[in-house]
C-alpha cells in the first residue's frame, strides 16, 4: 500500500505539471543548470570559420588562375578583402576553398589512415564549408542544446556532444574515401539522437508521450532524408545519430520519483532501487554496443577498410541518383 500511494502521488504532480513543450512535457527537478558550454561551442565554431577566411585570403588565390575564365575568378563579397569568399562556381556555400579545408583539419580518408593525422577525426567536426553551413548547423545546436544543457548539464551533453561527432567521423571515413568532410552536423545528429532515447528511457514521466515520439521521429527522419542528396555527408548524420542514440540511454535516464523524493516519504515507505528494470537494461546493452562499435569502427578504419565492400546497398543511405542529379560511386 505504501507503495501504491508513492506512485499515485507522482501521477497526480505529473499531471498538475501538464506542459505542451515537446522535448520536455515534464521536468522533476527543483533547478535548471545554466547553459554556457552550448555558447561556448557556438564562439568556438565562429572563431574557426573566421580563422577560416584568414588563411583561404581568396583575392591572393584566385589572381593568378589564368586558366579560368575572368568571371569564375571573381571572389564574392569583394569588400571584405582576404576574408572574402570563394567564386560561386567553387563554393556555392559562400565559404574557402577545398584546400584551406583540407589544410586546416578536414577529414581526409587518405591523411587519417596512411599520413596517420588521426587528430581530423576530431578536427573536422570544428570547421564550416561556408557561411550557410555555419548558421545552419548553429543555430540548430542553440535551439537543441541549450535546452538540453540547462536540464541535464554540461558534462553529459558536452560528452554527448564530443563523442556523436567523433563517431560520426569513423562511419563517414568507411565510406567517404575520395572526399574531405567538415561539419558540426554528426554532433548535432547526436544531440537528436539522445534526446529520442532520453524520451524513451523516461517514457512514464511525460504527458504527451506520442505527440513528443511523433515530432522527434518527422524531425530526424526530414534531417536524414535531406542527406540523401549530393554532397552532403549522411555517414556523418547517421553515425553521430546512433552514438547520440545509445549515449542518451547510459547518461540521460531518470531517476523514479519514489528514489527523487525519498527523504520526504514518511517512514516505512521503501524504494528498492533508483532507476527502473528496463532503464538498467538499456544502459547495459547501450553501452556495451557502443564500446564494441567504436573499437570495430576505428579498426576498420585503421586497416583501410571501404565500407562499401561490406555493404554495397549502403551508398544509397548518403545519395540517392535521380534524373535531375548523379551520385560519385567511386
Amino acid at each position: 500500500m505504501p507503495s501504491e500511494d508513492v506512485e499515485s502521488r507522482g501521477e497526480k504532480i505529473r499531471e498538475s505539471n501538464n506542459n505542451s513543450s515537446v522535448a520536455y512535457a515534464v521536468e522533476d527537478r527543483e533547478t535548471q543548470w545554466t547553459s554556457w558550454l552550448i555558447p561556448v561551442f557556438v564562439v568556438a565554431n565562429v572563431a574557426v570559420f573566421v580563422v577560416e577566411m584568414y588563411v583561404n585570403n581568396c583575392p591572393k588565390h584566385v589572381k593568378n588562375r589564368d586558366f579560368i575564365p575572368g568571371d569564375d575568378r571573381k571572389c564574392v563579397a569583394r569588400f571584405l578583402g582576404r576574408f572574402s569568399f570563394q567564386p560561386l562556381r567553387e563554393n556555392p556555400l559562400f565559404g574557402p576553398s577545398s584546400s584551406t579545408l583540407e589544410k586546416l583539419g578536414a577529414l581526409n580518408w587518405t591523411k587519417v589512415v596512411h599520413q596517420h593525422q588521426e587528430w581530423r577525426l576530431v578536427s573536422c567536426m570544428w570547421l564550416h564549408a561556408g557561411i550557410i553551413h555555419l548558421l545552419a548547423n548553429m543555430l540548430s545546436l542553440i535551439f537543441i542544446g541549450i535546452r538540453l544543457e540547462q536540464h541535464f548539464g554540461f558534462v553529459r551533453i558536452g560528452i554527448i556532444y564530443l563523442l556523436s561527432g567523433f563517431g560520426g567521423s569513423i562511419l563517414s571515413s568507411l565510406f567517404i574515401q575520395n572526399h574531405i568532410s567538415v561539419g558540426a552536423s554528426g554532433a548535432l545528429f547526436g544531440l537528436l539522437g539522445a534526446m529520442l532515447s532520453e524520451l524513451i528511457t523516461n517514457w512514464t514521466i511525460y504527458t504527451n508521450k506520442i505527440a513528443a515520439l511523433l515530432t522527434l521521429l518527422v524531425i530526424v527522419a526530414i534531417n536524414l532524408a535531406v542527406g540523401i542528396l549530393p554532397h552532403v555527408d549522411n555517414f556523418a548524420h547517421i553515425g553521430g545519430f546512433l552514438t547520440g542514440f545509445l549515449l542518451g540511454f547510459v547518461l540521460l535516464p531518470h531517476p523514479q520519483f519514489g528514489w527523487m523524493e525519498r527523504r520526504n516519504l514518511p517512514e516505512g515507505v521503501h524504494v528498492k532501487s533508483k532507476y527502473k528494470a528496463y532503464q538498467y537494461v538499456l544502459w547495459v546493452v547501450s553501452l556495451i554496443l557502443l564500446v564494441a562499435g567504436f573499437t570495430v569502427g576505428l579498426v576498420m578504419v585503421f586497416r583501410g577498410v571501404n565500407g562499401y565492400d561490406r555493404c554495397h546497398w549502403c551508398r544509397y543511405l548518403s545519395c540517392v541518383p535521380t534524373s535531375r542529379w548523379k551520385c560519385d560511386e567511386t
